[in-house]
């Protein structure tokens, strides 16, 4: 794929609006699944994948390919994301839970119908994640959610997130121990 994105990048370099459109198709669903899972909902998702796309946008012709166009991207989603989340935090507005009828953060995962007490305990598990997910940093949520469900490398986290290898890891590691803490008591038999 990527090497498709380098002749269409250097069509929209030299002004071809549809060949950047192409980018846009092409990249879209995965800068949205990112934004979704560092912002938690859709309406925060849909805007940062908007923002993404019209900074790369305006900046295209500075793109000089020293990382994949993906990671370049990401790098533009996720500041994105974070400036957005940081500011949300500073004006108190940020809603951690989804609105009512909505799903939240895991539930658009498909599942076989499972049994009642089944159900309430998946349920359990997807409330205390989201939660869990909701009180690491930025910079932890962030890198966890490209780690292990985009499934980034820790080079490419790094460039992304502009943090050096050893942060990078520091985050991941910060972010699953944490996580682990909050999701113990749901697996430890009583």
């Amino acid at each position: 794929m990527e090497d498709g994105d380098a002749a269409a990048i250097a069509r929209a370099q030299a002004g071809d609006r549809d060949s950047f459109r192409c980018l846009v198709d092409r990249h879209g669903r995965s800068v949205f699944r990112l934004a979704y899972r560092m912002t938690g909902n859709e309406f925060d998702a849909e805007d940062v994948v908007q923002e993404t796309f019209l900074r790369a946008y305006r900046q295209i012709a500075s793109y000089q390919s020293r990382s994949s166009f993906s990671t370049w991207l990401y790098r533009i989603a996720a500041n994105y994301a974070l400036d957005l989340m940081r500011s949300k935090r500073r004006h108190q507005v940020r809603q951690i839970d989804p609105e009512p009828g909505q799903p939240g953060l895991f539930e658009t995962l498909e599942h076989p119908e499972p049994t009642p007490d089944r159900a309430y305990f998946s349920r359990q598990i997807r409330d205390r994640l989201d939660s869990a997910l909701a009180d690491l940093t930025e910079q932890e949520r962030a890198a966890f959610v490209m780690r292990h469900f985009e499934g980034l490398s820790i080079e490419e986290i790094g460039a992304t997130l502009d943090l050096a290898e050893s942060a990078t890891k520091n985050s991941i590691f910060r972010a699953v121990r944490k996580l682990r803490n909050a999701l113990q008591p749901l697996v430890t038999p009583v």
